[in-house]
């Protein structure tokens, strides 16, 4: 199984997205990221991992002379792969800001088309590189923790507030008369640009490349092209770096340090722990639960970032014992349905 498959399949555990019985609509402009998450999915579905009923929704903006093409391709990869396809166009109203007016109209189109074919989750490709962009522009703007938090992996689709630009904070949406739809971001917190790219080369896959997107009048397009290649000559990192802030800012994050320490200590003790007790947690409180167990068993949590212990975390989705997680000063290995610490390197068997 490709990397990047196994990724997806281990964040789709994470997300508690359904394996079975569902449907499931996918958003796909026909770019690199959208093309990327599909082909990972049919994948899936070739191995016999997902048994769902997945319907791929396009969105023409009609920005561009030429933007039917784009539907044309993901019209022939959709029936390449055996995909259901749902599709709308846009009109732009006048006198209204081209970004908003446009991301309101998408996101209409796909709640609507979700309710339609009976959707509980739709799903977007939105990646960290995508994730770093929004933290930057949002800190360019002015925003709050809320705002720097950037995107959510998952949150409730509704429809949004006509408005010139998004307010810091929670999306101020309208409720929709339908059943609860969950918006999904699976690619948000591993995947970047370069990835989505290079799987869909390695499976001789082509994909649309939108010129508004070299347009640099347009703010997101500045911050892509020009602010981040810049801030890479400091922090060749800085995507990373991003998008661990904006995780760390995040409204579940953002808990007294009391609270974490209590529900860690309650949920954890100075020993190896249960699967079954981390399963029971939330993100945050696994998460605080997980440092607070390290912290105890290495003495210190020096060198060590959110990278790591989003690894572990991902030990804890897989199926598979004997798994394990190496650490500066330490291992941790998924066995017997715990996790062990062993000091140094790992005794494997």
């Amino acid at each position: 199984m490709h990397g990047f498959v196994r990724n997806l399949i281990t964040e789709w555990r994470r997300l508690e997205l359904p394996f079975e019985a569902e449907t499931i609509l996918a958003a796909v402009s026909g770019g690199a990221d959208s093309v990327a998450l599909l082909l990972a999915i049919d994948d899936l579905r070739k191995r016999k991992k997902l048994d769902l009923r997945i319907v791929v929704a396009h969105f023409d903006h009609k920005l561009r002379h030429d933007s039917f093409s784009d539907l044309e391709y993901v019209r022939e990869l959709t029936a390449k792969h055996k995909f259901e396809l749902a599709h709308g166009e846009w009109h732009r109203p006048p006198g209204h800001n081209l970004e908003q007016s446009a991301r309101n109209a998408r996101y209409e189109f796909l709640l609507k088309t979700a309710e339609k074919v009976s959707a509980r989750y739709v799903l977007t490709a939105h990646t960290m590189s995508d994730q770093a962009e929004t933290v930057l522009m949002n800190l360019i703007r002015g925003s709050g923790p809320d705002g720097l938090g950037g995107m959510r992996s998952t949150r409730e689709l509704r429809l949004e507030i006509d408005g010139d630009e998004l307010e810091p904070g929670e999306d101020p949406f309208l409720p929709f008369p339908a059943p609860t739809v969950k918006l999904v971001r699976p690619l948000l917190t591993w995947a970047k640009r370069r990835d989505t790219e290079s799987f869909c080369v390695e499976n001789h896959a082509e994909y649309c490349s939108d010129p508004m997107n070299e347009d640099l009048n347009f703010k997101r397009v500045w911050v892509r092209k020009v602010l981040i290649p810049m801030l890479e000559e400091v922090n060749p990192r800085i995507v990373d770096s991003l998008c661990r802030t904006a995780e760390l800012l995040q409204p579940g994050f953002r808990v007294g340090e009391t609270d974490l320490t209590t529900a860690a200590s309650e949920a954890v003790p100075n020993t190896n722990i249960e699967l079954k007790v981390l399963k029971g947690l939330d993100t945050h409180k696994r998460y605080a639960a997980l440092r607070s167990w390290v912290r105890n068993k290495r003495g210190d949590l020096r060198g060590l970032s959110m990278k790591h212990i989003e690894s572990i975390d991902r030990l804890i989705q897989t199926r598979k014992s004997g798994r394990l997680v190496e650490l500066p000063g330490g291992t941790v290995v998924k066995r017997s349905g715990r996790l062990e610490w062993q000091a140094g390197k790992a005794e494997k068997g």
